[in-house]
């Protein structure tokens, strides 16, 4: 079993970014926006906040971490990676002809991985059930979902909002990576959340919002409480945050970086192309 290999969550999240455009660029696949915009919320929470054993990625009493958008696979393969889940080097196998690592991710092999998802609207459905679960047989595990801004168009996120303010799972905590840019437009051109916060208060949540980039601040929330509600932190982030080019550009949510821009990105990470 590979070994935990950063010292701070910022580097693990400067990791997960280099991984994720690298992965992008071999695979030639999509998404390498939406891995940047969450690679400060997964790496503290991966790295501060979550508990687990990558040498038992079943463990009974092991946090539970559902990734709803999956199709940011990616950044979560990296992250899996940099905690000692599987070796590093196996994400250069990403979305390559009989690889496991699959773009939406994918838990069919893959230790550390609690649910495939990729069609969206799924992933805060399953996570009420495992702490409504997790409830009823007394445990004291914590379960998280990660969830896109562009998913809460879905009715069926809205539907486990109300399941789970109803029930009180105060062992539930949704993230949104609020970057405000969905597939082919902003958000609030698509479907206008806002007033997203006060949304969630009135179905019975407890809201927290951070500056999804903040380290501290991150930590900070997902430390605050429980206080007997289910607890969202809507995390506000930039869609391609670290690449300048990418930042805030409804092209790369698809475009894989190539070329120039390949090596312009791992520049700008710190990286040599």
């Amino acid at each position: 079993m590979a070994e935990r290999t950063f010292q701070s969550t910022e580097e693990l999240a400067l990791r997960i970014r280099r991984h994720a455009v690298e992965m992008t660029h071999l695979g030639n696949s999509s998404h390498v926006g939406a891995c940047l915009s969450m690679a400060d919320i997964v790496a503290v929470l991966y790295g501060s906040v979550l508990q687990f054993d990558p040498s038992r990625p079943q463990s009974p009493d092991r946090d539970r971490f559902v990734l709803s958008k999956g199709h940011a696979g990616a950044g979560i393969y990296a992250a899996l990676a940099e905690c000692g889940f599987m070796p590093v080097e196996k994400l250069k196998t990403h979305y390559q002809d009989g690889s496991d690592l699959s773009g939406h991710v994918s838990h069919k092999g893959i230790p550390g991985v609690e649910l495939s998802t990729g069609s969206l609207g799924h992933g805060l459905g399953v996570g009420c059930g495992m702490a409504y679960g997790a409830k009823l047989d007394g445990e004291t595990w914590r379960t998280y979902v990660l969830l896109s801004d562009g998913e809460c168009d879905e009715g069926s996120n809205w539907e486990s909002i109300l399941f789970a303010g109803h029930h009180r799972l105060d062992n539930l905590t949704a993230v949104v990576d609020y970057n405000k840019i969905q597939s082919l437009a902003p958000v609030r051109e698509t479907l206008e959340l806002e007033p997203f916060a006060d949304k969630w208060r009135d179905f019975g949540w407890a809201v927290v919002e951070s500056d999804g980039h903040d380290h501290d601040a991150l930590k900070a929330a997902f430390s605050a409480g429980p206080d007997g509600r289910p607890k969202v932190v809507v995390a506000h982030t930039t869609k391609g945050k670290g690449v300048s080019f990418m930042e805030g550009q409804v092209l790369w949510h698809y475009r894989s970086p190539q070329g120039d821009e390949y090596e312009a990105a791992l520049r700008a990470l710190g990286a040599r192309p």
